[in-house]
Order: structure tokens, then C-alpha cells, then sequence
């Protein structure tokens, strides 16, 4: 219940709102398709009749959670006959913080949590098991939970195939493996994959306004299957990872944080005490979950290609170990069994042992808990969803929004179609446009916009298979009847937006703009100062956390049309005096920016210095010369100190301490003339 009362109301960040909205329109989600929760979710919305939609699927997740907290209790009570070993491996996996921030949102992992937790009970209840007949009856229903948890999250096929052959080589050692058992196992199997015929189903319907990939032919239900889009068997295509060295050093570095040093301390009691006991009853399950554990960490270091030296992708990979957590979690309460075991045969005062046993795991769940209370309150968490209400409020009526990354496409989606914010307006993704089935199944959900083709390619034409290609530029001509508007930028693989359009600042986003049309900076800087109403301080957030980037996105937005100024004086082919209206319109809006906030990017610092030189450089008589190099000092030098990674960092330095000179020239000659003024 702890873990419930701290859910949020809104989207949270990254797929979650994607997976909402998959499930609210009953569509497909990204690669794999996750057919399983979709249905769940779609379940709980329709049947939950309170809270937003967000908020029912985030309940659902948290009911998830605590189910897969339960099964990891059984399965330490079963085989130690200890409560405390048992709430000690579902306390400190619970309450850690990854575990407890991913189960009270609307993600898949509490989901897979509970598949985790439910396949080692099953293992566990196969191994007491006192008859053929009841081996044979619980062997098919894990088979067949074998088959439903791929309906979630691959990267469980790991243990499956771990528990899955030493199943069969204990049915095998017992004499119990015929060949219509083996075909019976097989078709369990494959009744718990039946989740999967709502892809194509929900794909030939064709009824979602959001759905990914077109799964009616076997190609296309494949190639989802496999994640082709992503890349199979890796968390990203085409990314330089880290090491796999890097990757299974942080894990271990993770989990000792996560789980405290007590955890993998206990873990490793508990392979000590099977390996010095060979024969002791049920050991084999000891060595089965610490191959599942092994096999995990090893495969996924291998293939997790992501560098984790970067705090967001640190971030993705993270949320992975939490399967490898749950298996390592169940080992130290077995440890802690295993000690109190020890204890039980060299001490005569088992009570003393016991009360020792039970003020251990109670202080280790408590330090969980008081640890990461406060850091997984999501219950006043709206960061994610106040930035995509920002952006969807700023935008004019009937404006075609192009979404680019998953930070703004999945928040807009999640209030467009779930919460049916601004109807009037229109998304269309930029790289689904580059799919071959986006426009296929899409185009009929996006009412009064045209499509020169059937896809998005910088080079038109016709290619092999027939599709008729189209470029931006060709989209925006034949959509020039409604304002457009890019969220966040634009493919770098398509520049030919360039002939007759120009990206003018609009908060976080850029609107499509006529070459012709004239720009106005005073204007511009009347129109979008106060575009948003953004009231979170500025680096108050995990930098590893979706929060934490949409954050930043608000705070650079701010500055964003004074850099837009900036840059057109620096680089347009214009009159002095109006590169000199250009300046001065930049330096004014920097210097009225970073007056108002005390605490903000540190960029901003470097943006405002330059702007400082470049007016002192123009010699305006309304502008003390002194007062713009105190404050190009100033601002280069904390910079340089915020910014130690910056390659340019020493020739800023060197910059700072050349005006540093020519200020005290400067205030030195102010002086002399005071002096022979008198």
C-alpha cells in the first residue's frame, strides 16, 4: 500500500505515455508490441472509474508490483521455511528506489517484476512437488506462464530458457519426459503466446489514431516481433555502447547502492553454504537462480549498447538490472535463512537467533524505505505532463505540429488522444513519416493534411517497390494553408525546407516560417517572452531522469529567440545598422533573462558574455563600455567554472583574463578623467 498511496496523476515520461495511448485506442506499441499490458491497461481504464487515464494505468502497475513483491516472499518461505528471509527479499527489492519508481508508473517493467517472481515460485512449487502427476500439472502451467511472460518484456527469455531446460532435464532424470508430454508442454507454450493475435487483430481493424508498425502480414508482425526497427537483441540501433566490462562493473556498483551491501553479502552466504552442503534439499534451486542471475547479467552487459558515462542512457540501461535485482534479492533472504540456519546448530536459544533474524530484515526494508520515500513521491509529479500542456497551449489553431524524439511525441500523444487536449491541432511524427507503413495506416487520423506521397524521403521519387516518396519541402507546400511548427527540431536527413522556408524560435519548438516573410525582432520577443508559464527550478532533478530533460528544455526555450537574434546578427547578410539593431536586441533580452533568474544554465553565462563583447565592440554611446566588460568578465569566468568539460574552456580563460586587462585600463582612464575633471 505504500507504494500505491505515492502513484501520480499524470503521463510521467519517456514510453509511458506511448504505452497509454497504444492502450487507450486499443493500437500497437513500439517493438515488441507488449500485447499483454496493452490489454491489462485497456482493462483497468474501462474498468476503474476513477482518477485520470494516466493514473488508472500507474494503479495498475503499482498493483503489479506488490503482486511480484509477494511472489518473491513465496518463493524464499517455500524453499527456507523463513517469514523474515521472505520479507527481507520482497522488502529491499520493493523499496529500492529503481523498483519503486518503475512499479508506481506506466511501464512494463512491474509487469515483468511479476513474471520474474511468478516463474521462480513455479520452479519452486515444481521442485516439491511429490508425484508425477502433480510435476506434470505444474510444468504445464509453467509452460504456459512461460509463453505469457514473452507477451511482456523479451529480455525474460533468459530465465525462461534457463528454467525451461532444467525442467525438462528433471522430468528427463525422473523417467517423466515422453513425447506427448513434451508436445503438451509445447502447446502450453504456445497458448501463453495467444496475446500476440491481437497485433495483427488491432493492425487490420485499423481503428487506432496512434499504432505502430502494420502487423496483418507475417513480415511486418516479424519484424515488430524481433524489434527489427531497434535493433534485435540491443536497446538501440547504430550506438556506440560502453564496454562490456563498464557495464557489468556499474551493475554491481548498482546494486550494492540499490540494494545495499547487505544484499549481495547475503547472496553470496547462501552460495557458500550450498556449496559446502552438495547434498542439502532443494540446493539445485540456489544454483538455478544464480545461473538465471549469471546468464542475465552477462548477456545483457554484452548487448546493451548504450554508453552508460551519459546520465539519460545511464538511465534506460538501469531499469534492465531490475531483473537481475529480483533473482539477487530472493538469494539473500535465502542467506539470511542459510545464517540463521548456521546459528540454529551452534547455539542452543533458537528465540534470541529469531529475533535477531527479524530485526535484521526489518532494518534493512526500513533503511529502503526512509532511503527512497521521498525520491519515489510521484504524487505531485506533473513535470512531464505541465511541458507537453505548455506546448500543445502555445501552439495557434489548426497548426500541424511535426514531433521529433520521444520526450515531446509521447506527452503531446498521451494528451492529445487520451485526454483530448486541442483537437483542433495536429501531430504527425517525423520519423514514423519515414516508415513504410505510417502513411498507410495513419493518414485517414490526420483530417485536412496532405500528403504529396506515401512516404517521407529527402529524395523524391519512385522506389523499387513503387512507393511514391515525398520531401518537406513538397509537405509544407501542399500544407501551406495551415502554420507548422517542429517539436523538437528537424530531421537532419531532409534540408530541403531550406529552399523556401526559415525555423523561427517558438519556445522549445520552431515554426516553419516563409523566406519571404520579413522578421520582426521586437515583435518576435513580445510574442514569445512568456509563451510558457514553466515555474520549476532550474537543475532540481535527477540529470538522469525524462523530467530532468524536460526541465531543460523549458529553461533553454527562455533564451532561446535571444540566441535566434544573436545568430542572425552574427551570420545574415544585413546592413551595420541593422546587425547593430540585431545585437542590441539580443544583448537586451540576455541581459533581462539572466537578471531574472538566479539560478540557469550555465550556456547562459557564455551566451550573455559574448553578447556583452559584441556591444562593446559597436561603441554605443547608451551603453557604459565599463559596465559591458565587468560583465563579460564576470560571466566568462562562471562559465569556466561550471563548465570544466568545455574543449574551449583554456581559450575562454585566456579571453576573460585579455578584457580582464583591458577593463582595469579602462577603469584606470575613468579615473584620470574624474581626476582632471576636478
Amino acid at each position: 500500500m505504500m507504494v500505491i498511496v505515492k502513484i501520480g496523476e499524470s503521463l510521467g515520461t519517456n514510453y509511458r505515455g506511448e504505452l497509454i495511448t497504444a492502450a487507450y485506442e486499443l493500437g500497437v506499441a513500439h517493438p515488441p508490441g507488449y500485447p499483454l499490458f496493452t490489454l491489462l491497461a485497456k482493462l483497468v481504464i474501462g474498468l476503474f472509474p476513477f482518477g485520470s487515464i494516466a493514473y488508472r494505468v500507474n494503479l495498475l502497475c503499482g498493483l503489479l508490483g506488490a503482486a511480484a513483491a509477494s511472489l518473491l516472499y513465496y518463493t524464499v518461505f517455500r524453499l527456507s521455511g523463513s517469514y523474515a528471509g521472505g520479507i527481507l527479499a520482497a522488502g529491499v527489492f520493493s523499496f529500492s528506489r529503481l523498483t519503486w519508481q518503475w512499479s508506481i508508473t506506466a511501464e512494463v517493467f512491474s509487469l515483468n517484476n511479476l513474471f520474474v517472481g511468478l516463474l521462480m515460485a513455479l520452479t519452486v512449487h515444481f521442485e516439491e512437488a511429490a508425484t508425477a502427476k502433480e510435476r506434470s500439472k505444474i510444468s504445464k502451467v509453467g509452460a504456459f506462464c512461460c509463453g505469457l511472460s514473452l507477451c511482456n518484456q523479451h529480455t525474460i527469455v533468459l530465465y525462461v530458457l534457463c528454467i525451461v531446460l532444467w525442467v525438462l532435464l528433471q522430468l528427463f532424470k525422473g523417467k517423466e519426459l515422453s513425447f506427448g508430454h513434451l508436445l503438451k508442454l509445447g502447446l502450453c507454450f504456445l497458448a501463453g503466446l495467444l496475446p500476440y493475435l491481437y497485433l495483427p487483430a488491432s493492425s487490420y481493424l485499423h481503428r487506432a489514431r496512434w499504432t505502430w508498425g502494420d502487423q496483418t502480414t507475417f513480415q511486418g508482425f516479424l519484424t515488430h516481433f524481433l524489434r527489427e526497427e531497434y535493433g534485435t537483441f540491443s536497446l538501440a540501433k547504430s550506438e556506440a555502447g560502453s564496454s562490456m566490462r563498464e557495464m557489468l562493473l556499474s551493475q554491481v556498483t548498482h546494486m550494492k547502492t540499490e540494494l545495499s551491501f547487505t544484499v549481495p553479502a547475503l547472496a553470496i552466504v547462501a552460495w557458500l553454504r550450498t556449496a559446502m552442503q552438495a547434498k542439502q534439499e532443494k540446493s539445485s534451486m540456489i544454483w538455478l537462480f544464480t545461473g538465471m542471475l549469471c546468464i542475465y547479467s552477462l548477456f545483457f552487459a554484452w548487448r546493451a549498447n548504450l554508453d552508460i558515462t551519459k546520465p539519460l542512457f545511464m538511465g534506460v540501461v538501469e531499469r534492465f538490472w531490475m531483473q537481475s535485482n529480483a533473482v539477487a534479492a530472493v538469494l539473500a533472504g535465502l542467506g539470511l535463512a542459510s545464517l540463521v540456519s548456521v546459528g540454529n546448530t551452534v547455539l542452543e536459544n533458537s528465540r534470541v537467533l529469531q529475533c535477531v533474524e527479524w530485526l535484521s530484515a526489518a532494518a534493512l526494508v526500513t533503511s529502503q524505505i526512509y532511503a527512497n520515500y521521498s525520491i519515489c513521491d510521484q504524487s505531485r509529479n506533473y513535470v512531464v505532463d505541465k511541458f507537453a500542456r505548455n506546448l500543445l497551449s502555445s501552439m495557434p489553431p489548426d497548426a500541424i505540429i511535426l514531433l521529433r524524439g520521444d520526450l515531446p511525441g509521447n506527452s503531446l500523444r498521451y494528451l492529445h488522444y487520451c485526454e483530448g487536449m486541442r483537437p483542433d491541432v495536429t501531430l504527425v511524427d517525423q520519423e514514423m513519416m519515414t516508415y513504410e507503413w505510417y502513411l498507410p495506416k495513419m493518414a485517414k487520423h490526420l483530417p485536412g493534411i496532405s500528403f504529396p506521397g506515401r512516404r517521407w524521403n529527402p529524395v523524391e521519387g519512385i522506389l523499387p517497390d513503387g512507393t511514391l516518396t515525398f520531401n518537406l519541402h513538397h509537405f509544407l507546400k501542399v500544407n501551406k494553408h495551415k502554420e507548422a511548427f517542429a517539436c523538437i527540431g528537424l530531421n537532419e536527413g531532409d534540408s530541403t525546407w531550406r529552399k523556401s522556408y526559415s525555423l523561427w524560435p517558438w519556445g522549445s519548438c520552431d515554426k516553419l516560417v516563409s523566406s519571404v516573410t520579413v522578421f520582426n525582432p521586437g515583435e518576435w520577443i513580445h510574442l514569445t517572452r512568456s509563451i510558457y508559464n514553466w515555474t520549476e527550478d532550474y537543475g532540481r532533478f535527477d540529470p538522469s531522469s525524462w523530467e530532468a530533460v524536460a526541465n531543460e528544455e523549458m529553461w533553454q526555450a527562455r533564451m532561446k529567440t535571444a540566441f535566434f537574434i544573436f545568430d542572425l546578427a552574427e551570420t545574415a547578410s544585413v546592413s551595420a545598422d541593422i546587425k547593430s539593431q540585431l545585437y542590441t536586441f539580443a544583448y537586451n533580452s540576455y541581459k533581462e533573462i539572466i537578471n531574472s533568474h538566479k539560478n540557469h544554465p550555465v550556456n547562459w553565462h557564455k551566451n550573455y558574455a559574448i553578447a556583452c563583447e559584441r556591444m562593446l565592440r559597436l561603441h554605443k554611446v547608451d551603453v557604459d563600455p565599463e559596465v559591458l566588460l565587468s560583465e563579460t568578465v564576470k560571466h566568462f569566468l562562471l562559465y569556466t567554472e561550471k563548465a570544466e568539460d568545455d574543449p574551449q574552456r583554456a581559450d575562454i580563460l585566456q579571453a576573460a583574463k585579455h578584457l580582464k586587462k583591458e577593463l582595469q585600463g579602462l577603469r584606470k582612464m575613468n579615473k584620470d578623467r574624474k581626476r582632471l575633471a576636478v
